[in-house]
Order: C-alpha cells, then sequence, then structure tokens
C-alpha cells in the first residue's frame, strides 16, 4: 500500500482569512494528500514547532493582510526553517503584493496569488512540472480541449499595429497563462495582398491587425509564446490566397484550426473582389487542403449574415451549409462557431434558440468520421463603448453562452468597441470570462428546456428546412446541390440568401426586408411589415 503524503497548512501571524487555504487543502485531498489545518493567525514560531514535530512533506502558508506587516514574518520563518532537523517543501498563497514578498524570501518552491487557472495548481499538487516545457501543456486542439474539461479552452484573438509590439505582447500573455488559444489577427494589406506584394498600401499598414510581412514574422510571434502555458497558436486564413496561407500557417505556427468562410471574402463583402462562384470554391480547396494534412476547420459563415442583419432562419441555414460543405471536402474535426448577441438586440433566449437549431441540425451529419466542437463568443457590435459596462456585458454573455456546453470559449475584449486590444487588456479580459465560466460550471438551471426557447428552435429548424429545399430545388439535376458552388451562387444571387445590408451591391440582391420581433430576428413583408415564413418569402421569389 502506497502511503500518503501529508501537507500542512496555516495562515501566518495576524491573517485570519483561511478560506483560501482551506479550499487549497481540500483539494490536495481530492487529489490523494493528508492535509491537517492549524487555522487563523499562527505565529511563525509555533508553525515551526508543529512542522518539526510532524515533519509534514509540504506545507502551506498563506498571509492576505499587508506586504509591509508580511515581511518580518516571512524573515521568521525563513530563519527557523533552516535550523529544522529536515527540509520540508514550502508552497505560499496569497494576494499579489504578498505573493512578490514570499517570492523575494526565497523559501517557497511555488507562489500563488490567485490569479492561476485551476488546471495549473492541480498540476502543482500532482507533482506534475507545470508548464517547464510545450510537453507539460497539448499541442493539438482536441487533446487540449481533453486536457481542460470540462473547463472550455480561453481563446482570444490578437494582433497591435506594430510587429515588435505584438511579439512582446505575445510572449507576455503567454507567460500570464490565462488563455489556450491564441489567435493572431493580421492587418488587411498580409490578408488580402501578402503573396502579391506589389499591391501593399504602405499607408495602410496595421489597420485592422498586425502587420505581417513574411513568414518569419509568424514564426517570431510562434516563439515568443514558448513560454508560460504554451497557449495553442493560429492566425486568420487570408482573404485571398487561401491555400498560400494555409500552407504558411501550418509550417510557421502549427496552427490549432483553421476557419474559412463559405461565401465571404469575396465581391459579397469586398474584403477581396473574387467574384462567384470561384469565391465559394476556393473556400471549398482551403477547407479540403486543411483536411488533407489532418488539421481541424471551423467555418466562420453564419454569424457574418447575423451581422448584417439576416433573419434567424437564414443564420440557422448557413450554419448548416458550413458543416455540411466542411464534411464534404473531408473535414473530420469540426470547430461550430456560435457568435451570440447577434444582431445586437436579439434577446438571450432567442439567441439561444437559434444556436440550439443550429446544433440540431449540424449533429445531424455527425459520424465517425465527422467530429464537431462548440465555439462561443460575445458579438463584437454589440459590446458597450463604455469599458466597465462592455466588462459586465462580456462576463454575462459567457455565463449565458455555457449553456451550450462549449468546448472553447472565444473571448471577445471588453475593448473592441472603441479601441485596439492591447496585452494587457487580453489578460483582463480573459480573467473575466475565466471567472465568470467558474461560477456558471458550478451549477446552473437550464435555460435551454425554457419552452419559449424549444418552441423557437423547433420553428427555426423547421424554416430552416424549407429554405434548404428552396437552394435544393435550384439544382434538381445534381447530385449534392447543398456543396454546388454554381447552386449557391444562383441562390446569393437570386435572394433566397439574402440581408438587407446587400442593397446596393451589384453582385448580391439586396432586396429583403428584416426587423427584431419579438426578441428575434425575422424576415418581413414589405408592405404589411409582418414576418414572412419561408415558403411565402421564397414564392414571392418564384421558387415552390
Amino acid at each position: 500500500m502506497i502511503e500518503k503524503k501529508r501537507i500542512l497548512g496555516a495562515a501566518l501571524g495576524q491573517c485570519v482569512h483561511v478560506a483560501g487555504l482551506d479550499h487549497f487543502l481540500r483539494l490536495c485531498e481530492r487529489h490523494g494528500w493528508i492535509s491537517t489545518l492549524l487555522g487563523p493567525a499562527v505565529p511563525p514560531s509555533t508553525l515551526l514547532e508543529i512542522v518539526e514535530r510532524d515533519k509534514p512533506e509540504l506545507v502551506a502558508v498563506s498571509y492576505r493582510l499587508t506586504p509591509e506587516d508580511a515581511a518580518p514574518l516571512l524573515t521568521q520563518l525563513e530563519e527557523g526553517a533552516r535550523r529544522l532537523s529536515f527540509s520540508p517543501r514550502w508552497v505560499f498563497g496569497g494576494t499579489p503584493p504578498v505573493a512578490n514578498k514570499a517570492r523575494a524570501c526565497g523559501l517557497f518552491e511555488r507562489v500563488f496569488d490567485g490569479t492561476e487557472s485551476l488546471p495549473e495548481i492541480v498540476a502543482y499538487i500532482r507533482g506534475e512540472s507545470a508548464g517547464s516545457t510545450d510537453e507539460d501543456y497539448a499541442q493539438g486542439l482536441v487533446s487540449r480541449i481533453e486536457a481542460s474539461a470540462p473547463f472550455p479552452l480561453i481563446r482570444h484573438h490578437y494582433g497591435e499595429p506594430n510587429l515588435e509590439r505584438t511579439i512582446e505582447g505575445a510572449r507576455k500573455i503567454a507567460e500570464a497563462r490565462v488563455l489556450d488559444v491564441l489567435s493572431i489577427g493580421q492587418d488587411q494589406n498580409a490578408q488580402e495582398s501578402l503573396f502579391r506584394p506589389e499591391e501593399i498600401d504602405p499607408e495602410q499598414d496595421g489597420a485592422g491587425g498586425v502587420p505581417i510581412r513574411r513568414a518569419k514574422d509568424l514564426e517570431a510571434i510562434y516563439q515568443a509564446t514558448r513560454c508560460g502555458n504554451f497557449p495553442l497558436l493560429r492566425c486568420y486564413s487570408g482573404t485571398r490566397d487561401l491555400l498560400q496561407w494555409a500552407e504558411m500557417a501550418i509550417r510557421t505556427v502549427n496552427i490549432a484550426w483553421g476557419a474559412v468562410p463559405l461565401c465571404w471574402y469575396s465581391v459579397m463583402d469586398g474584403r477581396s473582389k473574387i467574384p462567384f462562384p470561384q469565391a465559394i470554391a476556393e473556400k471549398q480547396a482551403a477547407m479540403r487542403f486543411y483536411a488533407e494534412h489532418g488539421v481541424p476547420v471551423e467555418v466562420n459563415e453564419s454569424h457574418q449574415w447575423s451581422l448584417r442583419d439576416a433573419h434567424d432562419s437564414l443564420a440557422v441555414t448557413m450554419a448548416f451549409l458550413a458543416a455540411y460543405n466542411a464534411r464534404k471536402q473531408g473535414v473530420r474535426q469540426y470547430v461550430i462557431q456560435m457568435m451570440h448577441n447577434t444582431p445586437p438586440s436579439i434577446s438571450p433566449a432567442m439567441d439561444l434558440a437559434k444556436m440550439l437549431a443550429k446544433l440540431e441540425l449540424i449533429i445531424e451529419i455527425e459520424g465517425p468520421d465527422f467530429t464537431t466542437y462548440r465555439e462561443v463568443r460575445a458579438g463584437i457590435t454589440s459590446l458597450p463603448r463604455d469599458p466597465d459596462e462592455a466588462k459586465g456585458h462580456m462576463a454575462a454573455s459567457a455565463v449565458f453562452s455555457m449553456a451550450v456546453r462549449p468546448h472553447i470559449l472565444h473571448v471577445v475584449g471588453y475593448s473592441e468597441a472603441h479601441d485596439v486590444v492591447n496585452a494587457d487588456i487580453l489578460i483582463e479580459s480573459c480573467r473575466i470570462a475565466r471567472g465568470a465560466v467558474a461560477l456558471a460550471l458550478q451549477g446552473s438551471p437550464d435555460p435551454a428546456r425554457d419552452p419559449k426557447v424549444q418552441a423557437r428552435k423547433k420553428h427555426l429548424i423547421r424554416e430552416a428546412r424549407t429554405l434548404l429545399e428552396g437552394i435544393r430545388s435550384l439544382g434538381n439535376d445534381l447530385d449534392d446541390p447543398w456543396s454546388d458552388a454554381e447552386v449557391l451562387t444562383r441562390a446569393i444571387q437570386a435572394g433566397l440568401l439574402d440581408a438587407p445590408h446587400f442593397r446596393g451591391n451589384p453582385h448580391l440582391c439586396g432586396k429583403i426586408l428584416t426587423a427584431c420581433v419579438n426578441g428575434g430576428w425575422e424576415a418581413i413583408h414589405p408592405k404589411t411589415r409582418r414576418p414572412l415564413r419561408e415558403k411565402s418569402r421564397l414564392a414571392r421569389l418564384g421558387i415552390r
């Protein structure tokens, strides 16, 4: 029989706060330790006498008062520890200012200041190396998800308009150990013209992200993150030359998963000038390239429509078509991105119903060769401009989104409504999100069971199926109309797939009207302003 190790805990000196220490000891017990809590306000001399008598393997000390008062107590403890007849291990927990004093005294092998993640604390308790190399942290998406469960992976995108500042910020973020996935956001010049340098406009350098100009720039950012908790990296797909971008991302940052749209990054949104159906075929080829290299794929399609005030049943339809096309191109591990709060006026209840409808349709095509992982995020257009209000909104959105049991939480920094996210804001935003998720995981009522949510979900699924059949009817002579670029092009140009923001774009329809009705977004009749069912809407377009 293996003898259990013993840990002794005490709140030092005048400190009467033992809650954190007690929680730490209970965590130790769950991982095989025998713990003894000496309680509050234990003088250094008393603690040393008991350590000498009981000879525990580990001594846990906490102090949560002022750092000035902690300093002499820590000095007494360090000096007394040298006179012990044996050498136990020492660990400290306290507020950040006191933790700095504890680090300076040299007695403790590990100092916790309250910013550490639960997996990091558990790794220490279990005697794991807690991040000395990347081998201590899973370096694949699925393995990282499995290691973190039930806590979702924390993702944030990052790219300051200066390369050197981004490299330094990436290192600072990795060392903070607050996220699992760092998404590098390159500027629009790089996204559209990296492989066509003669087209780059120097006056636009840094617009929308970090000015990546060569593969070595991505490699430098990747190397900067090989510390702390060794986060996974990924980057934007590029809006043109997607295959070249995919190859470079795999080679330089070991991209955790590729994210490409199905229809966007084209004349649809102006982020490239590629017309239909070539634009759709290019995105399908990028999905296939990632699949052939064993890289998971996210098709960031559906929320792009909601950002243009598309009605909810169309957004559900596009979520299904995105997953369907990924599966058709051989993708085996698929990330379902669900952007909440989009359009901003959607209610949390109707938002949840929309996400549940997306999931239910996509689950129908799951199988041994197609596994899905749920990713949630707040909608950037919903963030208040006031930073304090934005923090509250971000935390609330994280709690609401936990209803779909996500594998990944894409944190949107609280400043994004009005300013570029720097490393400090990113770290703070991730910590806020982690706190919200930790609370949600303690157990909450299930809003997905709400009758109104369920009724809306079923309604959206019915409407999406009607729209899907309308799209299929455009290619009845084909084996698979839903993945045919020509059919999807006809659906866009004929207005089956339409959004109000398309008005004025000669490549699109732009005739649909939508409005927020009872918290959800509906297509509406141009004269009566009443909601239009998909069957009626398609009939008005000549589709029966």
